[in-house]
């Protein structure tokens, strides 16, 4: 078995971003064939609205599966089946003759499949990198990058060559590669455990647990985190904002070539904004990583990755207003930094939240969670084209949906940390003075409270 932050684990890394780029890049060029999938099936917006959707929503929904399958087969072998569903899905999906079939092909099993690999590739490098997780992350997410920028051109190119249903073919082959990346996926040794000073677990190069291994619960709590929900208040307000964040981030890229293309842009020309983002992604994504890590945001993360998230919003505000291909290039160079800002942390953000050992039932319950509003998002927007013929009302709402969220969990944030300060305080001078019976129920507090749970 390898160990930590070995030779190795550079290996596996590279693993995990072509898995990364393979996964997350099919999604985001989904875009591409919207106008090709309506006309096929002669279906509303409103329609077609729902495979995206479906797709995201099983590729979130499906954690807690994929939890149980790396906790009984390993990382290795849940990347692997991934893998071969979604060959089979999207193989599948190039014969649909209705809306229905392509649902359930690529969009319910080739959704299942691009979640056991993207999932469980996040889940190993949380086990293979400790000093330099925050910047394997950030790597890692690098290949989804490279993925958003090459899909869409070879969507694009594709499409031209043997249209949808020749393209969904060769994808369902392409795809097929994960299997070689989750071969490379070595079971990893577990890291020794230790008590720590305030009572929790920590491994010996400094990864904490919340709870004991005895305390983590069993059954439906290993693989989703009800407790932690209930009582972290920290992962409360994380999981509120990412969930209701993921209602409008996702929707641009499926609406931005269609936009693009109603306001004359011809429809290639369309599909290289979705590479310009992705193009952006590749060179931001290492850098936020290496920013994150500076001494500054030590503890602080959280305000970095919603003040991302805020700008994000905020960038919807470009494409909605203005109309001119000027003006498209710079709402895809706003939109792609604060993108990359984001997804180079919000998994790292979770991790220190929750700590390893609780990761995988955190991640499990906050990835079903978010997948209700992904599954709301795209055909809600759709319902909004088709009553109003406007694209750039689905913008106007996900500037709406993901600014609020980010400032929400930046406030919150603020709020908690200014609680827990105030308490501190308040024990540092206990130390000084006796205690009296008066304020003892000021200074300690019930081991159900959030603050014990805090990593």
């Amino acid at each position: 078995m390898e160990t930590p932050d070995g030779p190795w684990a550079w290996w596996v890394l590279v693993a995990a971003m072509l898995t990364h780029g393979l996964t997350l890049g099919f999604p985001s060029s989904i875009g591409v064939f919207y106008t090709d999938l309506q006309n096929s099936f002669r279906a509303s917006n409103t329609e077609i609205s729902w495979f995206p959707s479906i797709v995201m929503a099983v590729l979130h929904a499906g954690g807690p599966l994929c939890s149980i399958m790396v906790e009984k087969l390993g990382c290795r072998v849940t990347v692997m089946v991934g893998g071969l569903l979604c060959g089979i899905g999207m193989v599948s999906s190039s014969f649909s003759q209705t809306t229905i079939h392509l649902y359930l092909s690529a969009g319910v099993i080739g959704g299942l499949g691009l979640c056991f690999c993207f999932q469980a590739a996040v889940t190993v490098l949380g086990y293979y990198f400790v000093k330099r997780r925050t910047l394997a992350n950030a790597l890692a997410s690098t290949g989804a990058s490279i993925g958003m920028a090459l899909w869409p051109i070879a969507s694009q190119h594709l499409l031209e060559a043997m249209g949808w249903r020749g393209s969904f073919m060769i994808f369902g082959g392409v795809l097929l590669n994960c299997c070689v990346c989750g071969a490379m996926m070595r079971p990893v040794k577990a890291l020794p455990v230790a008590p720590s000073k305030d009572g929790t677990l920590s491994t010996a190069n400094g990864v904490a647990s919340s709870l004991e291994e005895g305390e983590r619960g069993k059954g439906l709590q290993r693989y989703m985190a009800f407790d932690l929900l209930l009582q972290h208040r920290r992962y409360q307000i994380y999981t509120i904002g990412v969930t209701w964040m993921v209602l409008g981030f996702v929707l641009p890229l499926f609406y931005l070539v269609p936009h693009a293309t109603s306001k004359g842009i011809e429809e290639s020309t369309a599909a290289l904004l979705l590479s310009l983002i992705g193009f952006i992604n590749i060179f931001a994504r290492p850098v936020s990583g290496l920013v994150s890590q500076n001494r500054i945001f030590s503890g602080k993360l959280i305000y970095l990755f919603s003040g991302a998230v805020i700008v994000n919003g905020l960038s919807n505000l470009v494409c909605a207003a203005f109309s001119s291909f000027s003006a498209f290039i710079i709402y895809c160079a706003l939109y792609g930094i604060s993108m990359s800002v984001i997804g180079s942390l919000i998994f790292q953000v979770l991790m220190d939240i929750v700590g390893m050992k609780r990761f995988p039932g955190a991640f499990g319950l906050f990835t079903i969670l978010a997948s209700v509003t992904i599954l709301m998002g795209p055909p809600l927007a759709g319902l909004l084209v088709d009553i109003t013929g406007q694209y750039n009302l689905v913008f106007y709402f996900s500037c709406i949906a993901v600014t609020s969220s980010g400032m929400f969990m930046c406030l919150a944030s603020y709020i908690l940390d200014k609680k827990e300060r105030r308490t501190e305080i308040k024990i540092n001078n206990s130390n000084a003075n006796p205690i009296t019976t008066e304020h003892q129920n000021i200074i300690y507090r019930p081991a159900t409270k959030q603050e014990d749970f805090v990593i």
